[in-house]
């Protein structure tokens, strides 16, 4: 393989940085690094990822990672590669099987409910409603139209365009650059950069090191290599018809 780190938009890569509990210390850094101190997450307990729905013929929903911090707020992370047309309802979809499993059972439950974060790391720029946005971070809340002034804080869609990040080493500043960076970056990167100097990303680096993989996880990661490939040759193929056609 060319590669000397795994690339982290693939099944395999994203779910072995942030997905488990040997390297959750990269998780609760990046989720610190992405609420800028509004959060300070001091530890994570993974959640079941497969979660089914009301009734026997329901469609279930497969999370990425599904964690709670120790304050029980909870947290969906997904890395989404492709667009889908209706990706905006996935994501509402996906946040209320978190708020549903607060639900307790008996008469007593007064409705309380802790805070759920649907978090989308997009690997295409999000058109739909953002086609005019400079940025890449997205924070939706639902909001009151007439004053904007936040409705209810405890349910929170992030939206993360990665193709949108542009910084170069040398524009790195905040812990948040740096995870950034390191999500677009990482599968093309011959060394660590002297930039990312802190301890997190030595763990980092050690863990993406393909060169340290059993002969069982690297075929789990050449076949998980192998589809995320075939999806982007799909997409670029069709992207290059359509561009085509346009032309002719």
């Amino acid at each position: 393989m060319a590669e000397k780190y795994i690339n982290p938009h693939t099944d395999f890569g994203f779910k072995r940085l942030f997905g488990s509990e040997f390297n959750k210390e990269l998780l609760i850094s990046f989720l610190n690094a992405m609420f800028h101190g509004e959060q300070n997450v001091q530890d994570v307990t993974y959640l079941n990822s497969e979660q089914l729905g009301d009734r026997v013929d329901a469609r279930r929903a497969i999370f990425d990672v599904y964690c709670e911090n120790d304050k029980g707020e909870k947290f969906i992370v997904e890395m989404q590669n492709v667009y889908q047309e209706f990706f905006k309802d996935r994501t509402i979809y996906y946040s209320t099987f978190p708020i549903r499993e607060q639900a307790q059972r008996g008469g007593d439950w007064d409705f309380h409910l802790n805070p759920v974060y649907t978090i989308g790391l997009l690997n295409f720029n999000f058109a739909d409603g953002l086609e005019n946005a400079k940025r890449w971070h997205h924070e939706v809340k639902l909001m009151e139209v007439d004053t904007h002034e936040i409705f209810y804080d405890k349910l929170t869609y992030i939206y993360v365009e990665i193709p949108k990040f542009d910084k170069q080493e040398s524009e790195l500043v905040t812990m948040y650059d740096k995870w950034m960076y390191v999500l677009k970056n990482l599968s093309h990167l011959d060394n660590r950069p002297p930039s990312l100097r802190e301890k997190i990303f030595t763990k980092l680096f050690n863990a993406a090191a393909i060169a340290r993989f059993s002969p069982t996880e690297l075929r789990e990661y050449e076949d998980s290599l192998k589809a995320y490939r075939d999806i982007k040759n799909s997409l670029d193929t069709a992207k290059e018809e359509g561009r085509a056609e346009g032309r002719e």
